[in-house]
């Protein structure tokens, strides 16, 4: 693995001369925060040696190099899920090249599921922690050291410091920003009611199928994580609606502007 992240690392700096230290990986419909990236240098994932390809509709398979708030970013259009059929190591192994380029500060976002009664469709989330449900840690099997420690801590999963300066930029720009856990779980169904209530209870406010392993990853890795969701549907044994997958998108597009605002706000403050 580490001569495979190696490759890839070497490679994408034979394509860009300036790397970043900021990484952002972008979910389900908040693909277009890309257009508010400048300067672009976009490198399709069939051109990156050792990268899997995203299969999901929605999700594009770029790696965008450019500047946001002011500061270099990697924008990763399109991520990868354990549902997929990719196992743990290839669904965080981009996380593993950022952290070889030299990124020091992770951006994650997804839509998700909300349990929390006080979510609406629509409503944007921080991620102060999560409760991890895959059945697979991406860090199973032999350690790497020079990739991090065997047991890393995740007591602070997220950074406290990045959730009170997205409160801060929130606070500022008028918008409504939620907390909450995320819970993480293998997909590709949607919830049953009574799952929505078990998550509930357990402790989460929302629930989806991604984020978890490349937090844990980028935990192990020691980069300071940034964590949110956009409530694109809810769930419960009251609630009726069987969400889709368009629906889904429909919704993180509408809250995509407020959502786009926040993280350029914070990355210009970074």
């Amino acid at each position: 693995m580490i001569e495979q992240i190696n490759q890839t690392a070497n490679y994408l700096r034979t394509r860009v001369a300036d790397m970043p230290r900021i990484a952002i990986i972008l979910g389900t419909g908040l693909g277009g925060l890309r257009n508010h990236i400048e300067n672009q240098e976009i490198i399709p994932y069939t051109e990156i040696p050792n990268f899997p390809v995203s299969t999901v509709e929605g999700h594009s398979g770029n790696l965008i190099f450019g500047t946001l708030g002011g500061k270099r970013v990697i924008a990763m259009q399109g991520r990868f899920h354990y549902y997929e059929g990719y196992d743990m190591k290839q669904v965080t192994f981009p996380v593993r090249v950022f952290k070889a380029l030299g990124v020091e500060t992770l951006f994650v976002s997804n839509a998700a599921g909300g349990m929390n009664k006080e979510f609406q469709v629509g409503s944007i989330m921080t991620i102060t922690d999560h409760i991890n449900l895959f059945p697979e840690n991406p860090l199973r099997g032999k350690n790497y050291n020079e990739l991090g420690p065997r047991f890393p801590a995740m007591t602070e999963a997220y950074s406290h410091r990045l959730i009170k300066l997205a409160d801060e930029i929130a606070e500022s720009k008028d918008i409504n920003l939620m907390h909450g856990v995320y819970v993480g779980t293998p997909g590709p169904t949607f919830e049953t009611p009574a799952e929505y209530e078990y998550f509930r209870i357990i402790g989460g406010d929302a629930v989806g199928m991604s984020t978890v392993p490349e937090v844990i990853v980028a935990n192990h890795a020691s980069m300071e994580v940034y964590g949110i969701s956009v409530i694109t549907d809810l769930g419960g044994k009251d609630i009726t609606e069987v969400p889709s997958h368009e629906e889904v998108q429909l919704a993180a597009q509408k809250a995509e502007p407020k959502m786009v605002e926040l993280i350029e706000g914070m990355i210009e403050k970074l």
